[in-house]
Formats: structure tokens, C-alpha cells, sequence
């Protein structure tokens, strides 16, 4: 009887070794000293920074979500992989924590060549923009499990902040500003509702050209995820920072209402002018007033400050002048019982 091994069965070990060998020079460039051992042992060691004199770490852990599916789609795999670390990084980031680490999990029914090294190299990449040493992961290669062609991530992000400089939200005021961050799009949310929309809704092709959003349709929807961690940490470092929120599921009014104490309120402005197109097609397509959609999307905003009123002016400057597009989106304000989230349109 011939024998059958695993990779008989689908498993093709030797394979998943040389493409992770091909991958070590990318991965050794996002280490820095804090990384004791290298890719290739059973777990990863850190030390964390010895400067810290009370150091707490802060964890979060995320995936990408249907998104895949438009890489899938487009056949353009290079940037889901900075998707997957923005979505974990930016949510340690709103408790003023700076990223130590970060680990990947790729699952598949057959690794790709092609497909594979372009996914961990935008991980790679992600955690470059995130000063995050990738320093470790699982490869999942399970046939039948997952369609051949097809892939799922989850990403694992560690961070350190000091004990007396966490930023909760519990010191949020009335009358402290709420300073919004331009998003890079559609970043990781709602994809489930965006592939409805414009595919079936719609029936659009991922690779046309819609009326109002530039260039290809693939294009706009994989866009990345935009990594706020070194002009968010530099403001942190500068200004008094009471809260911080990353709009993700749920959008602009469920993610910052989180953040917001009992007996506060916040009359969120959302200038339809700076909507990006796509957010605006989307509203079209689904027949969604702005309240609806801003339940679901970022619109444009994937990241909020909220810092003391006589700041805003000075940390808008500091964030546009390290890249950013920055502009106050609302005041604090009291209200009675619980947290109130208003949106209105300017």
C-alpha cells in the first residue's frame, strides 16, 4: 500500500517553512531591542521597556472581517495585512498605550505562493507604521476547512502604557472639544452592508469605475486601514488628552459614546461636504440617512480626541502638522441620565 502523508492530505509543511524563510528579512525590520528571540521558536519573548517605572500592558485582538472578500474578489492580497494591525493598534492606542507587539494568524485551505507573501508582508508593513515588532504567529494550512482561494486573518496586539498616564475617559468634561481624524475610507467596517450595496443592490463589478469614487472600484474599498499610533502618541506627550475613541463597528455615536461618562452628551457634527464619495454612494444606494449611516461607517473619521476646549485650536495644528487631516467635530456637553450621542449635519 503506498504511503500517504500530510501533505497528501492537503498539508504541505515544507511549503509553508520556505515562504515564512522568504519573509524573515521583512519581519526582523519591524524588531527593535525590546525582542529577545527570533522567528522560528514555540513562543516570542519581549521585555518591556525598562523606562517605564509602572508599566501596564494593554491587549486587543481583531480580524478584517468581510473585507476579504473584496480582496478575494480583486485579487489584490498586499494590503488586508495592514488592515489587520490598524484595527488591534489603533484600539490599544485610545488608551494612551504605544504598541510592543503584535502576532498574526493566517488560516487557509491551501497556501498560495503568491497570495500568502503579500498578505504577510502588508502585516510587515502595518507594523513598521505602528513601530510594532511582529514577533510571531500561526500558519493554518486546513483543507476542506476553507475553499481553496480563500483565506481568514486574526491579528494580537500587545502595548505598554504607564499605570498614572492611562486615558479612560473618566476625566471627559463639559465643554472639552472632540477633535476628529480623517479615515482612509471605509478602513475595516461594514463590509457586510457595503458588499450588499454595491454588488447586489447595485450590481456593480469590483472592477469598475463608479460614478463619484476615483478610480477602480477595488481601489477605494481597499483602501487600508489608516495607523494613527506616532501623531496620536505625539499628542499625548504635548496635551492633556481625556479621551480617545477608534471608530470602528457601530461608527461614529456607538464607538464614542463608550468613552463618554454618565451625565455628559455630545452633539457630533458631520459635515456632509467632507464626506468621502464612497460614504456618500453608500447613503444613496441603501436609501440611508445620515443617522443610519453613521451607526455603521466612520464617514470619514477614523479616530477621535477629546481633549479641554482650550487646547483644540493647538492640537488640531500639532495633528495636521504631522500629516494629519484634523478638525474639531463637537463639544461635550451635559445632559441628564445616561450618555447621549447626537449627530447632526452642518
Amino acid at each position: 500500500m503506498k504511503t500517504i502523508t500530510y501533505k497528501d492530505a492537503g498539508v504541505d509543511i515544507a511549503k509553508a517553512d520556505r515562504l515564512i524563510d522568504n519573509l524573515k528579512g521583512r519581519i526582523k525590520a519591524t524588531h527593535n531591542v525590546n525582542v529577545l528571540n527570533t522567528i522560528g521558536g514555540f513562543a516570542a519573548l519581549t521585555e518591556v521597556p525598562r523606562s517605564y517605572k509602572n508599566p501596564v500592558l494593554v491587549s486587543s485582538t481583531d480580524g478584517v472581517g468581510t473585507k476579504l472578500k473584496i480582496a478575494f474578489m480583486a485579487g489584490k492580497h498586499d494590503t488586508v495585512g495592514i488592515d489587520l494591525v490598524g484595527m488591534s493598534v489603533n484600539d490599544i492606542l485610545t488608551l494612551g498605550a504605544k504598541p510592543l507587539f503584535f502576532l498574526d494568524y493566517y488560516a487557509c485551505g491551501r497556501i498560495d505562493e503568491m497570495v500568502y507573501p503579500a498578505v504577510v508582508g502588508g502585516v510587515c508593513d502595518g507594523c513598521m507604521q505602528a513601530d510594532c515588532a511582529l514577533v510571531g504567529g500561526e500558519t493554518a494550512e486546513m483543507p476542506s476547512f476553507y475553499k481553496d482561494d480563500e483565506y481568514d486573518l486574526a491579528g494580537f496586539a500587545v502595548g505598554v502604557v504607564e499605570k498614572d498616564a492611562i486615558i479612560d475617559g473618566s476625566a471627559i468634561s463639559e465643554g472639552d472639544a472632540v477633535i476628529g481624524l480623517a479615515s482612509n475610507g471605509l478602513h475595516s467596517n461594514g463590509y457586510s452592508l457595503v458588499r450588499k450595496l454595491l454588488f447586489d443592490v447595485k450590481n456593480y463589478r469590483v472592477d469598475e469605475e463608479v460614478p463619484g469614487i476615483p478610480g477602480k472600484l477595488y481601489e477605494e474599498l481597499l483602501k487600508p486601514t489608516r495607523i494613527y499610533v506616532r501623531p496620536v502618541l505625539d499628542v499625548t506627550a504635548k496635551f492633556t488628552v481625556r479621551g480617545m475613541a477608534h471608530i470602528t463597528g457601530g461608527g461614529l455615536p456607538g464607538n464614542i459614546s463608550r468613552i463618554i461618562p454618565d451625565g455628559l452628551g455630545l452633539n457630533l457634527h458631520v459635515d456632509l461636504a467632507r464626506v468621502p464619495p464612497v460614504f456618500r454612494a453608500l447613503m444613496e444606494a441603501g436609501s440611508l440617512d445620515l443617522n443610519e449611516a453613521c451607526k455603521t461607517f466612520n464617514m470619514g473619521t477614523g479616530f477621535v480626541l477629546i481633549v479641554k476646549g482650550a487646547d483644540a485650536d493647538d492640537v488640531v495644528r500639532s495633528l495636521n502638522a504631522a500629516g494629519e487631516t484634523a478638525r474639531r467635530i463637537g463639544t461635550i456637553e451635559k445632559v441628564s441620565g445616561n450618555v447621549k450621542v447626537t449627530v447632526t449635519s452642518v
